[in-house]
């Protein structure tokens, strides 16, 4: 079955990043782009319109995860993560009509409850024409401002000062919220001034810049329950691109960190089949320094312990070794069981969740963010 011919208000089991899959599933009804097609090339990045679409590329998401605690309280109770993909699918493009599927949107978002040891999921998917004013769903050119239907994201203007907000709500998964992540930082651009290699090839790059340490304020409402003051900390990255992963790339690890003293860590490995690195790389930027960008070889994840899902059989693992230029990191998940099953649609299964960082020898947390991991269950075919 094809993702354009999933139903598009119903919620429909669509996995994480996986617009990144869609470049070559046959999943996704788009035309796969080889790296000489490919549109997307390094320039220089102009906000506020990089903050928005670019419908001419292959692929895009805005990525927010974060943590939550009830107003007043300092420890996270819950973790989140929300998702808004885009993907042009190569069809139609000459053809003016509002019905034409020139785009696919994708939304996906994610609530670990720490306290109930659980994470519940849900998603949603749309056809898009790509032209403004939509009405079941649209990502805006000159800004951050995506959506399908009542499910929203935004940037409201003002530099330093301003602020991305999120409402969304499903029955089905019992979860919603209305947060707003307010700026407290510049924007990170990764790579080399937001060009982000994935791999050997120049080609197997990427647009990419994050938004660490916002600072999150609002509500949440769990199933049967009222709305709860919460506030919490939280990172955002925007990608887009037109490249393939490296035809050995199996699977990935990432992590996006906010540090407790003020600075962000980013860091990832696109590993083979066998669990060999293929590519790595990632970021530090110190509160109000200077970014240092980590070259492939300067990298290394090596796992600690692992997790076994009881629903997939798929081995994870929940707590890492990680050396960088920025130091030597243990990173542990904060819950084991944070794997999304997506059998049902793409056919994908991965583990994504909020997770601490410390330092090596065992001493205090460093940090809260999220790890990311893809192709455990089985080796992604892109």
């Amino acid at each position: 079955m094809h993702v354009a011919c999933l139903p598009v208000e119903p919620a429909a089991r669509l996995s994480r990043r996986a617009l990144l899959l869609a470049a070559g599933m046959p999943l996704c009804a788009r035309a796969t782009l080889t790296e000489a097609e490919g549109r997307v090339a390094a320039r220089a990045l102009e906000f506020p319109r990089d903050h928005g679409a670019h419908i001419e590329s292959g692929i895009e998401w805005w990525y927010a995860t974060g943590w939550l605690a009830r107003t007043g309280d300092r420890a996270p109770a819950w973790g989140f993560q929300l998702t808004f993909f885009r993907s042009r699918t190569g069809l139609a493009e000459g053809l003016r009509s509002r019905f034409a599927a020139r785009q696919l949107l994708f939304a996906h978002a994610a609530l670990t409850d720490l306290a109930a040891a659980r994470l519940v999921h849900a998603e949603r998917i749309t056809r898009w024409n790509g032209d403004a004013g939509a009405p079941r769903g649209q990502a805006a050119r000159d800004d951050t401002r995506v959506n399908i239907g009542s499910w929203r994201f935004e940037r409201a203007p003002g530099g330093v000062a301003g602020r991305y907000e999120s409402r969304l709500g499903d029955a089905e998964a019992g979860f919603a919220w209305d947060i707003a992540l307010a700026t407290t930082q510049p924007l990170l651009l990764q790579g080399s001034e937001g060009w982000s290699r994935k791999g050997p090839l120049p080609t197997n790059a990427s647009h990419y810049y994050s938004q660490p340490q916002l600072d999150v304020d609002g509500s949440l409402t769990l199933r049967g329950g009222s709305p709860l003051a919460v506030r919490g900390r939280a990172w955002l990255d925007h990608e887009w691109s037109d490249s393939l992963l490296p035809a050995q790339a199996a699977g990935w690890d990432w992590i996006g960190i906010n540090l407790d003293d003020g600075s962000a860590l980013t860091a990832f490995r696109l590993r083979d089949s066998q669990g060999r690195p293929v590519w790595a790389g990632g970021s530090h930027r110190g509160r109000g320094g200077a970014t240092r960008a980590f070259a492939p070889d300067e990298v290394r994840f090596e796992p600690l312990a692992w997790w076994t899902s009881a629903g997939t059989q798929a081995r994870y693992p929940v707590r890492w070794l990680i050396d960088c230029p920025a130091g030597r990191f243990e990173l542990r998940a904060l819950l084991d069981a944070q794997e999304l099953d997506a059998r049902a649609s793409t056919g994908t299964v991965y583990w994504e969740g909020l997770s601490e960082l410390r330092a090596h020898d065992g001493g205090a947390r460093v940090g809260l963010g999220y790890l990311e991991m893809t192709g455990y269950a089985a080796p992604l075919r892109l």
